[in-house]
């Protein structure tokens, strides 16, 4: 971003609306273009993440449990899908990066220093929950749904392009919500909110986190309830986090 005189939400005024739309341009440019350099690099590579996302389901012991493709089309298709979600993870520093500079000339100085921080600290809590997401919650929600075709003696047929666009959405979710106490962390430090502004809001975070499960989880109760509870959990982590991060001397309302 260009940078104008002064520091802080004053150089903001200093700026035309039309330069922070460059920017704004200039900024999503190269986040594009680091996912389509990803992009390249995971689709060489396609292969090996697929029979990656695949393992889980693999290693459960069920009769008759077989991943079917059911279009001419859509192994080509699947693949280009899991490149891309793999490909967003691999953008990630990146793109955490450009929201970063994106935002920092609205700083004060000693707020920025935080820049580098929040991006390996962001990238690494992604990483954590896209670890959690295949180790853990897919592990033993696939097993717990597909044990009860056993239970009544039905042979399930996956589709592999339905589970694969399943997992990778679950990954990215995980991904991005294992993110939220960094993120509250560094809103806390720059003073935009405090742990009372997410107690007030918990409400509004819980529908959130409903709707997001309704979403992105099979219709069914257990499933969607096995996906809030971790965020519910993420969610009062960061209330804590919040509380011990934030400025001493002063507080925000929100």
């Amino acid at each position: 971003m260009n940078k104008s005189h002064g520091n802080g939400p004053s150089a903001d005024v200093q700026m035309p609306f039309t330069s922070h739309l460059a920017e704004l341009r200039s900024r999503l440019i190269k986040c594009c273009l680091a996912i389509a350099a990803g992009f390249l690099v995971c689709f060489a590579v396609v292969e090996r993440i697929f029979d990656l996302l695949v393992a889980p389901i693999r290693r459960i012991d069920v009769p008759g449990l077989t991943i079917i493709g059911t279009a001419v089309s859509e192994a080509f298709f699947t693949k280009m899908k899991v490149a891309f979600a793999a490909a967003l993870i691999l953008a990630l520093p990146v793109l955490l990066w450009q929201a970063w500079q994106f935002v920092a000339p609205g700083l004060y100085e000693h707020e920025k220093r935080y820049t580098r921080s929040f991006v390996f600290f962001g990238s690494l809590f992604f990483l954590a929950g896209a670890a959690f997401c295949y180790q853990v919650f897919l592990q033993f929600g696939l097993e717990f749904l597909l044990r009860k075709y056993e239970a009544i003696h039905v042979q399930p047929l996956i589709q592999m392009g339905e589970y694969l666009s399943l997992v990778s959405r679950l990954v990215l979710a995980f991904g991005v919500m294992f993110q939220l106490p960094v993120v509250a962390y560094f809103l806390a430090r720059v003073g935009l909110i405090d742990h009372r502004f997410l107690i007030r809001h918990l409400r509004y975070a819980l529908i959130g986190i409903a709707v997001l499960a309704a979403i992105l989880t099979p219709p069914d109760l257990i499933s969607q309830l096995f996906f809030m509870v971790p965020l519910v959990l993420l969610y009062a982590v960061s209330v804590i986090v919040v509380f011990f991060a934030r400025p001493r001397g002063g507080s925000t309302d929100g």
